[in-house]
């Protein structure tokens, strides 16, 4: 029964992931939007780290991790997982002179994972890629009076993908992710000038799809009899994505909001109803150190060089892309995962931190983000499933050079359920 309740679940909430508004951010104005987060909670709460992989969790991040699901006692049926997350994020957002709180809450993903045999593993999953969100208003006063215009927009990418991992060397495994990525993003400009009766307008959609791959290679070596080394090196490759624009233009009276004009602009004429852009190929790279179902404690490090990106589409004038990367630090601890007289030695403590450089100059400046992370793994009965409780504390941008900081406390749930499918009923 509950795994079709799961499934319906997973049915109805996929159509909110398409659905959703992801972001509040100013920053997701650039681009293809904010870059969601990809993780599951359990290692969003470490910091963000991949290179740790066990039997009973997926890794979103790591497609070699799926060579690690657990294995039923006879070998050869192995458990499914299936996982789901939310998370609740309150944003205050500053300027130098202002300050604005807000909270959105988003299904984050979606996902399965199944053990095929011993050291074979796949799973499936979708999930948001980007999301675009924001609405500003610009003042400026001149000579000929004030003028104002407002920004908004909306929509973003979501992500389908398939992993397969398999340790084809004892310690040594393999993975591959295959993501298929897909959307539409909106984007508004309004402008009104006192004395004048009319406003115009600018919106613009983009329709944009294409894939690209996860590649991951891990090594875990027992170290001594009670000590794992983890490694791991991965590799995104360059995403390709192609973009269907269109665009109109008009006037509005100021007073009732009525259209006067509207046209559609011919962008073929310009070479923009159809452009491609690439997204870079980002490496990352992990090391980790820890007692199996004890304790663990890993970093690692991502760079990615995005100068060569551009959305001539958007036409933002204000922004340049230069290297990107992240650094994480995190862990997790287990007092005695098979107490039998208290539940608190079960529950899994972790812990850790990130520090991202996006890659954007904005007004001459990097948008960097900092956050801390701890949280919480509650086991289900005796089984191997739990729940996941996790909590964000982070700072991006800057109030200097008319930029806009944004301070955020989020707060996470995962669902990881355990199960063994695809087993024969036997009559004895």
């Amino acid at each position: 029964m509950i795994k079709k309740i799961v499934i319906a679940i997973m049915c109805i909430a996929s159509a909110g992931i398409y659905a959703q508004e992801g972001s509040v951010s100013p920053y997701s104005y650039f681009g293809i939007g904010e870059l969601r987060t990809t993780s599951t909670v359990e290692n969003q709460m470490m910091g963000g780290l991949g290179v740790y992989a066990d039997s009973i969790h997926v890794n979103l991040t790591n497609p070699a991790a799926y060579s690690k699901l657990g294995i039923s006692q006879n070998n050869k049926v192995g458990l499914t997982v299936y996982t789901a997350g939310i998370s609740h994020n309150r944003v205050t957002l500053s300027s130098f002179t202002e300050e604005e709180k807000t909270a959105l809450t988003n299904l984050d993903y979606l996902a399965l994972g199944f053990s095929l045999g011993k050291g074979l593993g796949i799973g499936f999953g979708l999930m948001p890629y980007t999301s675009s969100g924001y609405n500003i208003e610009q003042n400026i006063t001149t000579s000929d009076g004030l003028t104002e215009n407002v920004y908004t927009g909306g929509g973003g990418l979501n992500k389908v993908y398939f992993s397969v991992g398999y340790e084809f060397i004892k310690d040594l495994s393999f993975g591959a992710t295959a993501n298929f990525n897909f959307g539409t993003i909106n984007s508004s400009r309004v402008q009104v000038v006192e004395g004048i009766q009319f406003g115009t307008f600018d919106r613009r959609e983009s329709q944009i799809e294409g894939i690209d791959f996860n590649l991951a290679l891990n090594y875990t070596p027992k170290i001594t009899e009670k000590h794992t080394l983890y490694s791991s090196v991965r590799i995104k490759t360059q995403g390709n994505l192609s973009s269907k624009n269109s665009q109109e233009i008009g006037s509005f009276s100021s007073d009732n909001g009525v259209n006067i004009e509207l046209k559609q602009v011919d962008l073929a004429a310009q070479n923009l109803n159809n452009t491609e852009f690439k997204i870079a190929p980002a490496t990352t790279l992990g090391l980790g150190y820890g007692e199996e179902k004890k304790w663990f404690l890993g970093a690692e490090y991502t760079f990615q060089s995005l100068d060569s990106f551009s959305n001539d589409f958007l036409g933002a004038t204000n922004i340049t892309y230069g290297d990107a990367s992240n650094f994480s630090l995190g862990g997790f601890y287990i007092p005695e995962h098979s107490s039998f007289t208290s539940y608190l030695k079960r529950v899994t403590y972790r812990a850790g931190m990130r520090l991202d450089n996006s890659g954007m100059i904005v007004n001459n400046k990097e948008i960097k983000d900092f956050g801390i992370t701890f949280g919480l793994g509650l086991p289900l009965g005796r089984s191997f499933s739990n729940i996941n409780l996790g909590f964000e504390l982070g700072r991006r941008g800057t109030t200097t050079a008319d930029l806009i900081e944004e301070k955020y406390f989020k707060i996470n749930i995962g669902l990881s359920l355990n199960d063994l499918w695809f087993q024969k009923r036997k009559i004895n």
